[in-house]
C-alpha cells in the first residue's frame, strides 16, 4: 500500500554532486598539464578530455537511474549482487594486471575494475537483507552471519586480486551495522584489534607480546580471586581472552610476512614510522607531503605548480590527486574542497535518516559509510596517516569506473528520496 504524495528530488544534493565532479574534472586536468602545452582542457590526448567523456556518460546513467522505478532497486538488489559476485570471479581468471592487481576488464583500449561497481550491489544487498527480513535483529546469530556474510564475501574476492584499499572500504559497513543495532562492544573489539595490530609489527620478538598478555591476564585473575577468594565464570573469561589475543598475535605476524606483498609490507611498516625507505615504497608518500607542503596557505595557483608538472608525485591524476589541488590552491583550496564532501556526507546522511522504509535507510547509511571512508583513507594516505593504497578521491580521481560508480551509489539513494513520501514505513 502506497500514499501518492509529491515526489521531491534533493537538489542541494545534486548541485554538490555536480560541482565537486566539475572540480575534479579540472584537477584532472592541471595534474597532467606540462608548461607550454597547446592541448585544451576538452582535448581527447589528455585525460581531462577522457574524464569529459565518462562525465558525459555519467549524466546518461544519471538519467536511466532517475526515470526507473524506485521500487526497481529493492527488486533488483539481489540480481546485481550476485552479478559483480561472478565479475569478481571472472576478473581473477580473465582480468588484466594494473599496479600489482588483477583487478581489471580489458576491452580494447576500455578498462572495467568490477571492485568499484560491486560496492553499490553490496549495498543494496544488504539494505535489502536488513530491510526485508522480518524482524531483523544483530542478536539473532543467523542474521549476522548472512549479512556478515553478504559483505565478507566480495571482499575476500577482492583481497584475492589483491587490492587492500578495496577491501578497506568494504569495512565500511561496520558503521551500517552499527547504526542498525550492532552491539558496541564489536567496534571496541576492531579498535582492540587495530592497536594488537600496531603492537604486533612494532615489537620484534613476539614472544615479548605474549608474556605482556600472559602477565596482564594473571594480575586480573588474581586480583578476581583476591576479591572473591575463589575460582569463577570470570577468570575463565579473562583467561580464554588471553588465548584468544595469543592467537591474534601470532595469526597477525604469519599474515603480515607470508600473505602480504613485500611492497605492501613496506608500505604499512613506512606508514607506522617502523621503517624509512624514502627511495623505495616511501618515496611516493615522501614526494606527495612534500608537494602538499610546497602549496602552503593560498597555493601556487591554477596550472601553476611546478612539482606537478614536473611529474615528481607517480599516479598524481588517480589515486594522488588531493596533492595537484594542494599545491596550486593551498591549505585554503583544500580546506574548502574536503568542506564540500563534508556538507555533501552529512546531507546524505540526513536524506538516509529520513527514509521511511529501512530498506532505503540502510542504503542510505552504506552510500554514507563509503564516501567517508573513501575521503578519509585517499587523503590520510597523502599525508602519511594511512598505508599508500590503491583508492580514488571521489569525483576527482581520473576514471570512468570510478566516477560511474559514485554516480550509481548517490543518485540511487537521490531517487529513493525523492519517492519517499510512497512507501509506508516498515
Amino acid at each position: 500500500m502506497s500514499s501518492r504524495e509529491e515526489i521531491q528530488v534533493d537538489w542541494l544534493t545534486i548541485v554538490l554532486y555536480a560541482i565537486l565532479v566539475i572540480l575534479g574534472w579540472a584537477n584532472i586536468y592541471a595534474a597532467s598539464y606540462k608548461i607550454g602545452q597547446e592541448a585544451s582542457i576538452f582535448s581527447l590526448d589528455l585525460e581531462s578530455g577522457k574524464q569529459l567523456l565518462w562525465i558525459g556518460t555519467a549524466v546518461v546513467i544519471i538519467t536511466v537511474l532517475m526515470l526507473l522505478d524506485f521500487k526497481f532497486y529493492d527488486f533488483i538488489a539481489y540480481i546485481l549482487y550476485g552479478l559483480f559476485i561472478a565479475m569478481l570471479v571472472g576478473v581473477l581468471l580473465f582480468g588484466v594486471k594494473k599496479g600489482g592487481a588483477q583487478s581489471w576488464f580489458e576491452l580494447g583500449g576500455f578498462r572495467l575494475q568490477p571492485s568499484e561497481f560491486a560496492k553499490f550491489a553490496t549495498a543494496l544487498a544488504v539494505a535489502k537483507y536488513i530491510g526485508n527480513t522480518n524482524g531483523f535483529r544483530f542478536s539473532q546469530f543467523s542474521h549476522l552471519v548472512i549479512v556478515a556474510g553478504i559483505v565478507l564475501l566480495p571482499m575476500g574476492l577482492i583481497l584475492l586480486q589483491p587490492d587492500a584499499g578495496t577491501v578497506l572500504v568494504y569495512s565500511s559497513f561496520i558503521l551500517v551495522f552499527y547504526r542498525e543495532g550492532l552491539h558496541p562492544i564489536v567496534l571496541w573489539i576492531l579498535i582492540t584489534a587495530i592497536v594488537l595490530f600496531i603492537l604486533t609489527l612494532a615489537v620484534e620478538n613476539q614472544i615479548t607480546l605474549f608474556y605482556g598478555v600472559g602477565a596482564l591476564a594473571a594480575i586480573i585473575m588474581a586480583f578476581i580471586y583476591w576479591r572473591r577468594k575463589t575460582f569463577n565464570r570470570t577468570m575463565l573469561i579473562v583467561f580464554g581472552i588471553a588465548i584468544v589475543v595469543c592467537g591474534y598475535i601470532l595469526s597477525v605476524d604469519y599474515l603480515f610476512k607470508n600473505v602480504l606483498q613485500p611492497h605492501q609490507q613496506k608500505r604499512i611498516l613506512v606508514t607506522l614510522n617502523l621503517m624509512q625507505d624514502p627511495r623505495g615504497v616511501g618515496y611516493n608518500l615522501d614526494q606527495s607531503k612534500q608537494t602538499i607542503g610546497s602549496g602552503g596557505l593560498w597555493g601556487k595557483g591554477f596550472l601553476e605548480g611546478e612539482r606537478t608538472q614536473e611529474g615528481w608525485v607517480p599516479e598524481q591524476s588517480t589515486d594522488f590527486i588531493f596533492t595537484t589541488l594542494a599545491e596550486e590552491h593551498g591549505w585554503i583550496g583544500t580546506t574548502l574542497v574536503i568542506a564540500l564532501f563534508v556538507v555533501l556526507i552529512l546531507r546524505l546522511m540526513m536524506l538516509a535518516d529520513r527514509q521511511k522504509s529501512r530498506f532505503a535507510r540502510v542504503y542510505g547509511y552504506g552510500v554514507v559509510s563509503i564516501l567517508f571512508f573513501h575521503l578519509m583513507i585517499n587523503v590520510g594516505m597523502t599525508i602519511g596517516l594511512f598505508p599508500v593504497v590503491g583508492i580514488p578521491l571521489p569525483f576527482f580521481s581520473y576514471g570512468g569506473s570510478s566516477l560511474w560508480s559514485f554516480t550509481v551509489l548517490v543518485f540511487i539513494l537521490i531517487k529513493l528520496d525523492a519517492h519517499r513520501g510512497q512507501v509506508l514505513m516498515r
